[in-house]
């Protein structure tokens, strides 16, 4: 399954202290990605590696942990990466 893929690779990547994925795929079927086999979904990754970075960066990081996922297996992808210290003031 892609979400445990997601999952296991962002793990290794990151080693987060939070980690949520949410697949979206069945409430996009028909849609011209979802036929092409892609998935959506949204991850919320709570990582030290996000620290100083901007929202750009830290959706590259994101991007290179998936690599080739993104081409194939993952359509549409919501990200939301926060640092420790963002999460628990509750920046969302």
């Amino acid at each position: 399954m892609t979400s445990e893929i997601i999952k296991r690779l962002l793990n290794e990547a990151f080693k987060p202290e939070l980690l949520e994925i949410i697949d979206h795929s069945a409430a996009h079927a028909g849609h011209a990605g979802a036929r092409s086999g892609g998935g959506h979904y949204h991850v919320t990754i709570v990582a030290e590696a996000f620290a100083g970075k901007s929202l750009v960066q830290r959706h590259q990081l994101v991007y290179k942990a998936l690599g080739d996922m993104m081409k194939q297996e993952i359509h549409a992808l919501g990200i939301n990466a926060l640092s420790p210290s963002e999460e628990t003031k509750g920046i969302h």
